[in-house]
């Protein structure tokens, strides 16, 4: 078969194809492509591929590879490659190598001399992201917390000086469990849950770690969940004037009135309610004070 793109020596290709998170439409021309063309898909679930394969007319082969195959799969996969055959690495949603097998079968292909490319599209992290109000600029991926209680406080209370936003995969089982472990350790910080990204009944909710615990009391989550957490202030660790004005502006832009930006930053931060009230009027050009 030809190659893809480029002919690279009798080696094959590792393609590491994006797949759509939720809505089956949000997939690339290059994608589909090459996911015609290889001689081979390894797919995490043959059957969530076998039904974006559908859709397009795609009758490439799969074989399944998942957190219960590697080893002597990723052993096959290499050798299948090392003999010039081309396959495409999918996910059941979203960028392969993010928080899923896919990781070994790609750090053993580049270990073994194989081309790795990947096909770019969907992400369930930046999605969350871009859409939760929360800063944009710096970011960090920080996975699945722990399932266990004592495990998952310690890794919640190691990430308590992290000044980036922070985004992390969920089960919808453990959100409530989760968002009350930050609520405990970090204080009612900022935070957006987004359930079900680019699907029907696709849900952000903005608010704080408090807010989001009792939305989800009320109505128990479901399906996909990519939870978005504001990072620690800058003016928390270091006291530094210019971050906290960056957040009142933040805060402000996103229509909370002063009393609920004065509250919710005394209640975060431990900073003085007049000290945040002076900041707030001095940001406005108001020359009044509390």
């Amino acid at each position: 078969m030809a190659k893809c793109d480029e002919e690279v020596g009798t080696l094959g290709t590792l393609y590491v194809v994006s797949t759509p998170i939720g809505n089956l439409a949000d997939i690339t021309l290059r994608a589909l492509d090459v996911l015609r063309e290889v001689d081979l898909i390894a797919a995490e679930d043959t059957r969530v591929t076998h039904k974006l394969l559908s859709k397009y007319g795609i009758e490439t082969p799969t074989t399944p590879y998942h957190q219960h195959s590697l080893g002597q799969k990723t052993r096959q996969l290499v050798e299948a490659l090392a003999s010039g055959k081309d396959i495409a690495l999918v996910s059941d949603a979203g960028t392969p190598g993010v928080s899923d097998p896919g990781y070994e079968l790609i750090t053993v292909a580049i270990k073994n001399g194989i081309r790795v490319t990947c096909i770019p599209g969907p992400s369930a992290i930046v999605t969350a992201l871009v859409v939760s109000g929360l800063p944009t600029r710096r970011f960090a991926f920080d996975g699945f917390p722990p399932r266990r209680k004592g495990e998952r406080m310690k890794f919640i209370a190691s990430l308590k000086n992290e000044t980036r936003t922070m985004l992390f995969y969920e089960s919808p089982n453990r959100l409530l469990d989760t968002l009350q472990d930050m609520l405990a350790i970090w204080g009612d910080r900022q935070a957006a849950v987004v359930r079900e990204a680019t699907k029907k009944f696709e849900e952000v909710h903005r608010g704080t770690l408090s807010s989001a615990i009792e939305r989800f009391t009320e109505r128990k989550p479901k399906g996909e969940v990519t939870l978005v957490v504001a990072g620690a202030l800058e003016c928390e660790n270091h006291h530094n004037a210019s971050n906290l004005d960056d957040e009142i502006q933040r805060l402000l832009a996103m229509g909370m009135s002063e009393r609920d930006v004065a509250r919710d930053l005394v209640a975060r931060f431990q900073i003085p309610k007049r000290k945040v009230y002076r900041r707030i009027l001095d940001i406005k050009g108001d020359p009044k004070d509390d």
